[in-house]
């Protein structure tokens, strides 16, 4: 995205056409956001997204013939880096363990369908300008269960980040946004932006979510500390 007349392509894929009408009323109600298409299965999400090039998708898990993990590892995986799709899952907390299965397969963050319109309109905002989307009633609860490992995992530090870089990664890996980073390393928010910038670089990873997983993959962090 660049510039502010840019309009946002966003494709909602749910089985439930109730579900899919109400978001798309909200989301056609917010500036600078267009609704181009509707699935009911991860088939048809995949291709909808892909052939009209949409920028952020809405994606159920629960849905026939492809669920919602296995359609954004597809849709993922075929997304160029020319246009790059970003995915939103739509989830509620009866089933936590497809949540973290989503992270790994590229997923920008998750969304709860009783989120209000505000939340819905900023969080498709913020996973379209390359932001996670870690709201802390959901992915925090996610991460905390289903990426601690069942033994102790010693540290792998990545060799290509700084000291100061590494300091950032392990302040992502906890939530801290970058003003929460900036005061904790008594930096300025926009050196902050570049540190973050670098370390996903670095890291070839899409965005702050994966930041995260990373983390507490290679024993960084971990579960209820740092």
């Amino acid at each position: 995205m660049t510039g502010a007349e840019t309009t946002l392509r966003v494709v909602l894929a749910d089985d439930q056409a109730l579900v899919r009408a109400g978001f798309r009323v909200i989301l056609s109600s917010g500036e600078g956001i267009e609704v181009v298409g509707e699935a009911d299965d991860g088939w048809e999400a995949v291709d909808l997204a892909t052939r009209l090039r949409a920028d952020v998708v809405l994606m159920d898990v629960q849905m026939p013939r492809l669920d919602g993990l296995q359609a954004t590892r597809r849709l993922l995986g075929a997304s160029g880096p020319d246009h790059p799709t970003k995915v939103i899952i739509l989830t509620t907390f009866d089933r936590e363990d497809y949540l973290f299965e989503a992270l790994q397969a590229g997923a920008s963050g998750f969304l709860l369908k009783n989120a209000s319109p505000e939340h819905l309109l900023e969080s498709v905002r913020i996973v379209a300008r390359g932001d996670a989307l870690l709201s802390p009633e959901v992915t925090r609860r996610v991460i905390a269960r289903f990426s601690a490992p069942s033994r102790a995992t010693p540290v792998r530090r990545p060799a290509d980040l700084t000291d100061r870089e590494f300091e950032v990664l392990s302040l992502l890996a906890t939530g801290a946004s970058n003003a929460e980073i900036a005061q904790e390393l008594f930096l300025g928010e926009t050196t902050v932006k570049t540190h973050v910038s670098r370390v996903l670089t670095k890291l070839n990873l899409r965005d702050r979510t994966h930041a995260v997983v990373f983390a507490y993959e290679n024993g960084i962090v971990t579960p209820g500390g740092a």
